[in-house]
């Protein structure tokens, strides 16, 4: 039998940050609730939050607080109803880098972004057409060049002051976006990687490491890399690049791939 030790606040996924209609972004839920882990914030370029691996057990409520609490192992955990809704772990992990690619590529890839013709969830908080600038973080990934030989895509992104941090601190003047949207622009970009237009999937596990939070209103590339299947799990990885092409995080995702008729 494990024990766990009761932690506040209780995490709470605002419906803004819906990813499917119903239920939480999987990259923004996994953020926000590594943003309870305790550690230190980086105040400089050479450090960072340590790598966390986050398992999503069943999709994130909305506008319902979870309890969270620690486990005897060290992990964070949110439940609702005494289930399990995510667990955070830290890990020695470090996730896969996505290599670079030039702003005016990716931006220009955001035309052919297979969402604009179909898109499963158009209201998702990260890549749903359906939102609005300031609303949404409108991530539209198109293809580039191969990784590899492997399917590679990209985007611009610039966060939206609506996407501040407002919990951690840092030495320098510039305006940040949270930990949850840093996560989250990182997640739906490895789903489309991934290939959504094939078959529906949902996140069910993220491994994230952030170096810095990116700079409010600065135009940023995020990079997303197909990494292989397995029976339903396709398994992909994102990295973010700020506009001096510096990584400012990266991530390594697992899909699971789920009935269209459980979201219709």
């Amino acid at each position: 039998m494990t024990t766990s030790t009761s932690l506040a606040p209780d995490l709470l996924v605002p419906r803004r940050f819906c990813g499917p209609p119903s239920s939480g972004n999987g990259g923004w839920t996994s953020g926000a609730l590594a943003a309870l882990i305790p550690h230190d914030c980086p105040d400089d370029r050479s450090r960072s939050w340590p790598t966390i691996r986050v398992a999503l057990r069943q999709p994130p409520p909305l506008d319902t607080p979870m309890s969270v609490s620690e486990d005897e192992d060290g992990s964070t955990v949110a439940t609702i109803d005494g289930a399990v809704v995510a667990r955070a772990t830290v890990v020695a992990d470090e996730p896969t880098t996505v290599d670079p690619v030039p702003a005016e590529e990716a931006r220009a890839a955001s035309a052919t972004y297979p969402g604009l013709a179909s898109h499963p969830f158009p209201t998702c908080f990260v890549c749903g057409t359906a939102r609005g600038e300031g609303d949404g973080l409108r991530i539209f990934p198109g293809r580039v060049a191969d990784q590899d030989g492997a399917t590679r895509i990209a985007a611009t992104w610039s966060p939206h002051p609506s996407v501040g941090e407002d919990f951690h601190s840092y030495v320098d003047e510039h305006p940040r976006a949270s930990l949850a949207t840093t996560w989250a622009a990182l997640d739906c970009i490895g789903g489309w990687a991934g290939d959504l237009t094939e078959r529906l999937m949902v996140l069910a596990g993220m491994t994230a490491r952030v170096d810095a939070l990116p700079v409010i209103g600065e135009q940023h590339v995020v990079v997303g890399l197909a990494r292989g299947r397995e029976g339903r799990k396709t398994f992909t990885a994102s990295t973010l690049y700020d506009a001096d092409g510096r990584v400012v995080a990266c991530a390594e995702h697992v899909w699971v791939a789920v009935d269209p008729a459980a979201f219709a």
